[in-house]
């Protein structure tokens, strides 16, 4: 058990200095993905690329959930796992078949994957082999309100996807004003409710390893949504001018 709980320590403030370390990097340069990269040759479709890169997230968690022996304890591990793969099950099987996104550099997606498979592997063995019983209760008031922010936050990340998949036909790549939901208040909509999401589930199972997970998450896609917001002003003159980018009436 000494052993385990050592690797995910170390997996942890990986994850936390990795996060640091990407959004010093986003503050000088762009991610390069998305509106902001050109198709070259080393990149592949939309679909393929998402559902390349986030399949790991999923399917490692349920391998070890596969491999793990019943215990008095199996159901609310089961539970607080499967809220995380349920996030990447529809990341890379549903988002991915539906995405109307720009080609996805190969580089990006080799980088995602790597960082979903460790991620994936962290959370699974991490509340599987290390987590103790008593943190696991899911009565307790903290949890239950974890597992409501994280159903909030992911609903509103899908009905932002949704509201930008509608803004294109099949096969455009152009740029739109989206309206609704979430994008009445900011321009990262999506991004807010995943943040939200992971936040949630930081705290149903407060532990380091899903703080690192929800710190990353900020570190990486908070960034974005400020890139984004810059982007919409510039290439609409007739932005809404309340909106914010990422916090609703803050930031």
């Amino acid at each position: 058990m000494e052993c385990r709980t050592t690797v995910v320590s170390y997996l942890s403030w990986i994850l936390i200095g990795g996060g640091m370390a990407y959004l010093l990097h986003q503050k000088r340069n762009h991610a390069r993905y998305g509106r902001y990269v050109t198709v070259d040759p080393r990149c592949c479709s939309a679909r393929l690329g998402w559902f390349l890169q986030e399949l790991p997230a999923f399917l490692l968690p349920l391998l070890l959930l596969f491999t793990e022996e019943s215990s008095g304890q199996w159901t609310r591990r089961t539970v607080l796992l499967c809220t995380f793969m349920l996030h990447y099950f529809h990341r890379s099987i549903i988002y991915a078949f539906l995405t109307r996104g720009r080609p996805v550099p190969l580089p990006i997606v080799f980088y995602a994957a790597i960082f979903c498979s460790l991620n994936g592997f962290l959370q699974g063995h991490h509340l599987l082999h290390c987590a103790r019983p008593e943190d696991l209760r899911l009565t307790d008031t903290h949890t239950a309100a974890g597992l409501v922010l994280f159903v909030v936050g992911m609903s509103i990340n899908i009905h932002s996807d949704h509201i930008l998949r509608s803004l294109r036909k099949p096969g455009e790549t152009v740029y739109r004003i989206p309206h609704g939901g979430m994008f009445e208040f900011v321009s990262g909509a999506n991004f807010f409710g995943e943040i939200v999401e992971w936040c949630g589930y930081a705290v149903a199972t407060w532990s380091l390893p899903t703080f690192a997970f929800a710190f990353f998450t900020i570190c990486s896609i908070g960034p974005r949504a400020c890139h984004h917001h810059r982007d919409y002003q510039q290439r609409f003159e007739d932005y809404p001018r309340s909106r914010k980018a990422l916090i609703p009436f803050i930031l």
